[in-house]
C-alpha cells in the first residue's frame, strides 16, 4: 500500500500568530507525532508547485485571487473576516497548498499512489468563489476535484467532509451539480460556525439529491458518528458508486477541541477512515485522497491524524489497530 504525502515548511510561513488557533505549531505537531509513531518514513513525499491562477480560478473568481494577492502584498493584516489573518507569504502559500493537492490528486487518480494525505494550510473548505471565511483562502480540496474532472476523465466524484464545521465553500461551489456529491458531518449549524449545512439543503437544480448535511447535536459521541456513517453515508456512496473518494479531513470533532462540542474519539477517525477507505476500494479501485482542514487541539489533531494516517497506510483487510496504539 502506497500512501502519498504532501507537506512543506513553507507552509509554515503562512504567519497567523502564536495566539491564533490555526497556526504554524498544528503541523509541526503532526509532523513530530508521525515521526514517533514511525509512520514518517513509510510516506512517500510528493513533490508539487503551486497552483497557477488559471487552476484557481477553476473554483474561484479571478478578482478575488487577485484581492488575496494585493492584501497580502500591500501588509494587509486579514482578509474579509477579522478571524482569516494573513501575512506578506499567505498568497503564495496558499498557492503552494492549493498545488499540493492538486498533485496528490492527480497521483492517485494515475495510480502512483494508492491514497494520499495533504499535510496543508491554510485550510480551504469554508472558502467561498469570492470571499475568505474560516481561516481559509482558497478551497483547496474543490480545485482538486474541479481538475480530475476536468483533466482526468473521471465523472463522479465523492467528497466526504467531517470537519465539526461545516463547509459552506465546498457545498456552494458544487451544489448545483451531480458530478460531486458533496457529504458533511458537522455540528448542528444552530450552534456552529458558520451556520450553514443543515440537513434540509440537499442541492440545487441538476445538483438536487447531491449533498447530504448530517448534522450532530452537542455531545456527541462515537456511537451517533457510527450509526449515521452506517445507516446514511455508506449507502449513499453504495448508490452512487463514486470514481473517486476526496475527504475534508478535519479533526475539530474530537472530544477536547476547543472550536467544537462533540466527543469523537481518536479512535473514531480512525474507524472512519477505514470506513471510507473500503468504500474506495470497492468503487473506485481504492482512489482516496485526504486534505487536512480543522483541529485545533494540538495534542488530539497529532494523535487523531497519526491514526488516520496509519489506517490509509494498512494494507486491504489488514487491521493494524493495535500496532497503531502501541506507537501511539
Amino acid at each position: 500500500m502506497v500512501t502519498g504525502l504532501v507537506y512543506d515548511e513553507r507552509f509554515l510561513e503562512h504567519d497567523t500568530g502564536a495566539q491564533h488557533p490555526e497556526r504554524a505549531q498544528r503541523l509541526t505537531a503532526v509532523v513530530d507525532k508521525l515521526k514517533a509513531a514511525c509512520l514518517w518514513n513509510e510516506l512517500r513525499r510528493i513533490e508539487f508547485a503551486p497552483a497557477t491562477v488559471d487552476q484557481l480560478a477553476l473554483v474561484h473568481d479571478r478578482s478575488y485571487i487577485q484581492r488575496v494577492e494585493d492584501a497580502c502584498r500591500n501588509g494587509g493584516k486579514y482578509l474579509d473576516a477579522p478571524d482569516s489573518i494573513i501575512c506578506s507569504a499567505s498568497y503564495e502559500v496558499a498557492k503552494l497548498a492549493a498545488g499540493g493537492v492538486i498533485t496528490a490528486a492527480r497521483h492517485v487518480v494515475t495510480g502512483q499512489c494508492n491514497n494520499a494525505f495533504c499535510l496543508v494550510r491554510p485550510p480551504g473548505h469554508h472558502a467561498e468563489r469570492n470571499r475568505s471565511m474560516g481561516f481559509c483562502l482558497f478551497n483547496n480540496i474543490a480545485i482538486a476535484a474541479e481538475v480530475l474532472l476536468r483533466e482526468h476523465g473521471l465523472e463522479r466524484i465523492a467528497i466526504i467532509d467531517f470537519d465539526v464545521h461545516h463547509g459552506n465553500g465546498t457545498q456552494h461551489i458544487f451544489e448545483d451539480r451531480k458530478d460531486v456529491f458533496y457529504i458533511s458531518l458537522h455540528e448542528h449549524p444552530a450552534r456552529q460556525y458558520p451556520g450553514t449545512g443543515y440537513s434540509w439543503e440537499h442541492g440545487k437544480g441538476e445538483g438536487e439529491g447531491f449533498t447530504m448535511n448530517i448534522t450532530f447535536d452537542p455531545g456527541a459521541d462515537d456511537t451517533q458518528c457510527h450509526q449515521r456513517v452506517n445507516q446514511m453515508v455508506l449507502p449513499a456512496l453504495a448508490k452512487y458508486r463514486p470514481d473517486m473518494i476526496l475527504l475534508s479531513a478535519g479533526f475539530d470533532a474530537a472530544e477536547h477541541d476547543p472550536f467544537g462540542h462533540l466527543n469523537w474519539s481518536a479512535e473514531c477517525f480512525m474507524w472512519m477512515t477505514r470506513q471510507f477507505k473500503q468504500a474506495a476500494e470497492e468503487y473506485c479501485d481504492g482512489r482516496l485522497l485526504s486534505v487536512l482542514e480543522g483541529g485545533y487541539h494540538i495534542q488530539s489533531l497529532a494523535q487523531c491524524v497519526a491514526l488516520h494516517v496509519g489506517t490509509l497506510l494498512e494494507p486491504p483487510g489488514h487491521d493494524h489497530l493495535m500496532a497503531l496504539k502501541s506507537g501511539l
